[in-house]
């Protein structure tokens, strides 16, 4: 009688990479479907992005009260926001509460970062290992793992000989550092740099901001929220999330249907104070429908913020230099700052342009620019992250055929809706590249991702199917349309993150755009359609 291999079973359905806002929601919609599953997350807690940027004055730029889940309504009664854009503290203490709330840390394993996951095609699973040397087998890998995890530090000569203390932003210390009196660098002007700079301008001694590209900012406006006015926002949460729903964005903010140049010129000004006098993106989403996609009314705009950061610093010289030239406003990530451009009139503020004085290398005692040495006791790396698919490079993840997923993304992410890769099977990217979720209110584009994939997993066990591979058409499909979308826009024609540009690594995509510029709306559709049709994207097999 002849012998048969055993078939090799795996230990869990499923097997979720990060515990962050993203892989927080997944695991209770696991838990909910009471399957058998596991969240590995690197870190020694949850949180994802608000564990780990630890750094002075991090906060979200998305109204506290569109940013908190909505699956559940006691949830939303019992939480008070305190402020109308949350610190960092404070959402983390919110994931914690609702980890804790569901129950969900049972299913957590924490200090675990995946280091390698590996296709096993004979067994249909996916074969995984941490970096502490553990092992696991899955049916499905379903990664959640951030849009910004993967920061990147300069490459300067001398970065590790500097004397004094130094850290990038996202690997800020949990100890709170003292800046009273310290000489201080940042190096940096994104969103990070941006928020760095504001709150510690007022603590050091002095503070020097190195600037190779300045950005568009605009005021964030933010405020305490009352006892009393937390009260009625929970009696409009069901109206809160409609509004959501119907934006493109997920915010509050929906474009104004005007075009720029058909409006008088003076009631087009009272419309932007009005703009960047409110709290939030509405100067950003809620401007004129043309002003992200036509040059012309582009620049009015432009020049109307040109002329508020000249009115908020006193110097010219220097309100000369923070105003970008190379880009128009909203054509990169527009960082929301409070009291920024103030900070340049301060007498322990300077100002150092890198793209006239550039960084030659980093020493024992400081910065040496081609010009001179500026001596520090503390450096503070804003540098940005190798963003979208970073952290998917940093894995050892390898598919059908061998075929490394780093490899297939040389030239650009290709996916099928940025939740599946064909040649990857049984892979769910919940947060992946050319996803409706990273071009959104974040929570709200997570909701949307976890809940479609979770009715597709459903889907899948309820009919008995181990297997699924997206199609290669549905893909190149999905990469054209992705692109298209981008080039209505006029972020596409930019170096930004959003289309994988970023100095400090050598890298360089062909005509992508990592997010999905088609709006929540549309990507939502895809999605319905996708499902009502019966997954008609994806090969399917016991």
């Amino acid at each position: 009688m002849g012998c048969e291999a055993a078939v090799l079973k795996p230990e869990y359905d499923a097997i979720v990479i990060g515990a962050g806002v993203c892989g927080i929601y997944q695991a209770y919609k696991l838990a909910e479907m009471g399957r058998r599953f596991l969240v590995l997350e690197q870190a020694s807690d949850v949180g994802g992005t608000w564990y780990w940027n630890r750094y002075p004055g991090c906060r979200f730029d998305s109204e506290s009260e569109t940013y908190g889940y909505s699956f559940s309504e006691e949830l939303l009664q019992e939480w008070d926001w305190t402020e109308h854009f949350s610190p960092r503290e404070e959402t983390e203490r919110y994931l914690q509460f609702v980890v804790d709330k569901f129950d969900l840390r049972q299913y957590m394993r924490f200090d675990s970062r995946l280091k390698s996951a590996h296709w096993d095609g004979e067994n249909s699973l996916w074969r995984i290992s941490t970096d502490d040397g553990q092992s696991f087998i899955t049916r499905f890998l379903l990664t959640a793992i951030g849009l910004l995890s993967t920061p990147t530090l300069p490459r300067y000569e001398g970065v590790e000989s500097f004397k004094g203390e130094y850290f990038h932003t996202f690997y800020a210390p949990k100890e709170p550092v003292d800046y009273t009196g310290k000489r201080v660098a940042v190096v940096g002007t994104g969103a990070t740099g941006i928020q760095v700079i504001s709150e510690i301008a007022s603590q050091v001694g002095t503070l020097t901001v190195f600037q190779r590209r300045p950005n568009w900012c605009a005021p964030l406006q933010n405020s305490p929220i009352a006892s009393d006015e937390m009260d009625r926002i929970k009696g409009r949460y069901t109206e809160i999330f409609d509004i959501c729903r119907e934006t493109p964005s997920g915010f509050y903010h929906n474009v104004d249907p005007r075009k720029t140049l058909d409006v008088p010129a003076e009631e087009r000004e009272a419309f932007w104070e009005d703009l960047y006098s409110a709290p939030g993106f509405g100067v950003w989403l809620g401007n004129f429908k043309d002003m992200l996609t036509d040059e012309v009314a582009n620049a009015e705009f432009s020049k109307f913020v040109a002329k508020k950061i000249a009115q908020r610093v006193k110097d010219p010289a220097v309100a000369d230099k923070l105003i970008p030239k190379d880009h128009g406003f909203g054509t990169r990530r527009v960082p929301m700052e409070t009291h920024y451009y103030e900070v340049f009139n301060q007498d322990n503020v300077l100002l150092v342009d890198i793209g006239e004085t550039p960084i030659e290398w980093i020493t024992p005692n400081g910065i040496k620019t081609n010009e001179k040495e500026y001596e520090f006791d503390l450096i503070i790396y804003a540098t940005g992250f190798d963003a979208v698919t970073g952290s998917f490079d940093k894995i050892d993840l390898v598919g059908k055929d061998g075929v490394r997923l780093k490899d297939k993304w040389e030239d650009g992410p290709q996916t099928v809706y940025g939740l599946s890769v064909s040649g990857f099977p049984n892979l769910l990217t919940l947060a992946g590249p050319q996803s409706g979720s990273v071009a959104t209110n974040f929570p709200r584009g997570i909701e949307e991702a976890v809940e479609w994939c979770s009715g597709f997993l459903d889907h899948l066990f309820e009919n008995d199917i181990t297997y699924f591979n997206p199609k290669k058409g549905p893909e190149e499909f999905w990469c054209d349309h992705v692109q298209k979308m981008s080039e209505r826009i006029l972020f596409a024609r930019e170096q930004s993150w959003f289309t994988g540009y970023n100095s400090n690594i050598d890298r360089t995509y062909r005509s992508q755009c990592l997010i999905y510029a088609g709006g929540q709306i549309r990507f939502r559709q895809f999605l319905a359609d996708e499902k009502s049709g019966g997954y008609p994207s994806f090969e399917l097999a016991s």
